[in-house]
């Protein structure tokens, strides 16, 4: 849960794949976090069952009554996904899916970055936005960047070395952070 004067963000990669530039991002945004942001990353993408209609009654199945609680836990999201075909990853449009017959995302403070080479990725973007519209979801537009990340500059830790880009999502984590703040303000 979040600190009563902190944030919490929770983290989701739209990336299934084990060196993706998209989860290192979120893996430093973790590291880098600010004293009163608490991070929470989401890793439980590749467990959740094909999105049925059908199945989206109580009881839920495990990882997608998880998935669902932990965005309910939070104060925000902060999505990072690749580009596959020209739009969202099957896995990570499967996540989206499964959130739509909840209402766990529904006015939820919202924010995405965006780490391809510039240019690239757009059909991802466009496809997020149509799905976090269709969900309601509050998107926090000085948080959502574009910060292309060079897979060179992940170590093997999983994490970008490169400082600018470091203080580019510390930029966001901030952002984030500030929107909720406000939004807590009567």
């Amino acid at each position: 849960m979040a600190l009563a004067t902190g944030t919490q963000i929770l983290l989701i990669s739209g990336s299934t794949r084990h060196g993706s530039t998209n989860t290192a991002a979120l893996r430093t945004a973790e590291r880098i976090a600010p004293d009163a942001v608490t991070t929470v990353r989401y890793d439980g993408l590749d467990k959740l069952p094909a999105f049925n209609p059908d199945d989206d009654h109580d009881p839920l199945h495990p990882a997608v009554a998880d998935l669902r609680q932990r965005i309910a836990g939070a104060d925000a999201v902060l999505l990072c996904t690749p580009e596959y075909a020209g739009a969202l990853p099957g896995a990570f449009k499967n996540l989206l899916d499964w959130t739509v017959g909840g209402s766990q995302m529904y006015r939820k403070p919202t924010a995405w970055i965006n780490v391809a080479a510039p240019g690239r990725g757009l059909g991802a973007h466009d496809s997020l936005a149509t799905v976090l519209g269709y969900l309601d979801a509050a998107i926090i537009e000085p948080a959502c960047r574009s910060i292309p990340v060079a897979r060179e500059t992940v170590g093997d830790d999983g994490l970008i070395t490169d400082s600018a880009t470091r203080e580019q999502i510390a930029g966001v984590l901030s952002a984030i952070a500030d929107h909720t703040r406000r939004q807590r303000v009567p």
